[in-house]
């Protein structure tokens, strides 16, 4: 059974993730003792998440995700406490399909981003030299870079994050006469807030500050060659280009404290602008955040006006700005699919029992005819053209039991009738059931 404990940019702090991803090596092994069979540990700036493959419960050894954080609290020294709330748990039938839309940019800060298929190979290959990988996560991690190369090849979605911002500046174009004019409040210190910071400068923007809800701004301004903002509310009220890329998951910017703002104009402009007492402010504010990180009632302010993701389709849709959808259809099959060949891997055994039986059966008739007098072989023939027709119903039905996750009751059935019971599949029977497939 495969279990994966996931925590991210969408569930926990960038100091919790900053916590968890300080020593990812040492949690891989602390799973393997907690008892899990196999364990991949996928540490990001973004996102910490362990893969796990581990006994059904049923059968008393295996993990369950409490077990799971317990080992990961233990291996982090986080207490499990300050865990609560900040991860979610995938179970077994889910997990080929969250994995693959991770590792082809689907659960990014910026949608698409190629940077994450390399951590994900990272990952496998970290957990092989640990000796903590088992064979089902080796086929997990192998198909998740094979999702991943086609998601890349069949769509636009690697095009998808860059896309996002050009089309939201190009379209405040028509308000932008000279873009070297504008003061521009950046709010997101993440992927997207550098992606947006490149973009404004490549149209001309000089005057640019950065402010991070999460308290980042410093380090972001500094690496970048910004200002970082400490008074964000009169910053804001000054500015004439708000835009908004965070992963907070509450607005960053709402009609009431727009209205504040517009209220303390009458305090200064930090910035040398002069605003006329009562006169309206005109402002852009592009929210590029997902979740929205601007109250849509923004929009309905004087002065003010809104363009967010929304609005960035309706007006403009681009191909790229589709293709989260195509990329999520090709995860999907691919998931499917390893479903489906996970599952006639699991009545290989039993396939290869049943045929060895019978195959078994047929070489002993086929000795017993030769003594008898066979010499032109045409009874041979004849048994084994029998053998084979009389094989391929019941093989075939396997195959598809396993498809639908009945692949039990395929097993069941030999064991009632024949006495059979196959081992479990090793690379020596997978090959046999390959072969005979």
């Amino acid at each position: 059974m495969l279990l994966c404990v996931t925590a991210s940019h969408k569930t926990a702090s960038f100091e919790l993730l900053e916590r968890l991803s300080r020593n990812p090596e040492i949690v891989a092994p602390s799973l393997m003792d907690a008892g899990a069979q196999g364990a991949v540990v996928l540490a990001t700036c973004n996102r910490f998440e362990a893969y796990v493959d581990t006994a059904e419960l049923d059968h008393g050894t295996g993990l369950d995700h409490d077990a799971v954080v317990d080992a990961v609290a233990q291996a982090t020294g986080i207490p499990a406490s300050d865990l609560d709330g900040s991860y979610r748990v995938v179970d077994d039938r889910h997990v080929a399909e969250h994995l693959f839309a991770v590792a082809s940019g689907l659960e990014s800060v910026v949608s698409g981003e190629g940077e994450i298929a390399g951590q994900v190979r990272r990952a496998l290959s970290d957990a092989r030299e640990q000796g903590t990988t088992s064979s089902e996560l080796e086929r997990l991690f192998q198909r998740a870079s094979q999702a991943q190369r086609k998601v890349k090849n069949v769509t636009a979605l690697h095009r998808a994050g860059r896309s996002l911002v050009r089309l939201s500046l190009e379209l405040a174009d028509s308000r932008i006469a000279d873009w070297s004019a504008e003061r521009v409040l950046l709010v997101g210190t993440g992927a997207y807030a550098a992606v947006t910071l490149a973009t404004l400068r490549e149209r001309g923007a000089v005057d640019i500050s950065v402010y991070s809800p999460s308290g980042r701004a410093e380090l972001f301004a500094k690496k970048h060659g910004l200002r970082a903002v400490s008074d964000y509310a009169a910053v804001a009220q000054h500015s004439t280009l708000l835009i908004t890329c965070t992963t907070a998951t509450d607005p960053v910017l709402g009609p009431d404290q727009l209205s504040r703002l517009s209220n303390a104009a009458g305090a200064g402009c930090p910035m040398g602008a002069s605003t006329a007492p009562g006169a309206p402010h005109s402002q852009l504010v592009i929210d590029l955040g997902m979740p929205r990180n601007v109250d849509p009632e923004v929009a309905h302010l004087e002065g003010v006006t809104l363009l967010d993701l929304e609005t960035i389709r309706l007006h403009a849709p681009l191909e790229e700005l589709q293709a989260t959808d195509a990329a999520r259809d090709v995860v999907r099959e691919a998931a499917e699919s390893f479903h489906v060949d996970g599952s006639r891997q699991s009545v290989a055994p039993a396939v290869v029992a049943f045929r060895t039986h019978i195959f078994g059966l047929l070489e002993t008739e086929i000795d017993r005819a030769r003594r008898r007098g066979d010499e032109d072989g045409l009874v041979e023939q004849a048994m084994r053209h029998l053998a084979g027709v009389l094989l391929h119903t019941p093989t075939a039905r396997a195959h598809e039991l396993a498809a639908e996750g009945r692949g039990h009751e395929f097993t069941a059935a030999l064991e009632t009738l024949y006495g059979l019971a196959g081992e479990a599949p090793d690379a020596s029977l997978a090959a046999s059931d390959s072969a005979i497939a």
